[in-house]
């Protein structure tokens, strides 16, 4: 069983550091020896050799914008991404994307699960440093989401 907790985001944007964040705060957990935790912050080729690795859970903490207000959780399980190529920003990181070049490339993770917060300040063109009260109210409650996910998938039986 391998399970690979990535924390995404950039810390020169205010909110969408929460997923980095979150890594910070599981990193003081004590996690099971299968999961490995990394912040992959914008690096998304970095991640998408990561799940060449086919982890059996990937967990992908971000920001996500969805309509509600800052601060709300979100747990997404996005959909098999097509075969398709996808080009990969050097210095940006869209989760999307990443799937679709790690299959491209041959990945088959397993499961793969997204927490996303609500972001209330992405900092804008400027940039920011720092997550909004909200957003950063909501970093205890993300890390226990993870921490229970992973527990969760470690106690499920094999079919």
């Amino acid at each position: 069983m391998t399970l690979l907790v990535a924390g995404i985001g950039n810390i020169f944007q205010g909110d969408d550091a929460f997923g980095c964040e979150v890594v910070k705060r599981l990193a003081s957990r004590d996690l099971p020896e299968a999961a490995r935790l990394f912040d992959f912050g914008i690096r998304g080729l970095d991640l998408t050799y990561a799940l060449l690795d086919d982890p059996d859970l990937a967990i992908l903490i971000d920001a996500a914008p969805g309509g509600e207000p800052p601060g709300t959780l979100y747990l997404i399980e996005p959909p098999q991404p097509e075969e398709t190529s996808a080009m990969l920003e050097a210095h940006g990181m869209n989760p999307v994307q990443v799937l679709q070049a790690a299959r491209a490339l041959g990945a088959r993770p397993g499961r793969v699960l997204i927490v996303g917060c609500e972001p209330g300040d992405l900092g804008g063109e400027d940039g920011r440093m720092g997550l909004t009260a909200p957003v950063a109210a909501a970093v205890d409650a993300a890390a226990q989401m993870v921490f229970d996910l992973i527990q969760n998938q470690l106690v499920e039986v094999p079919v």
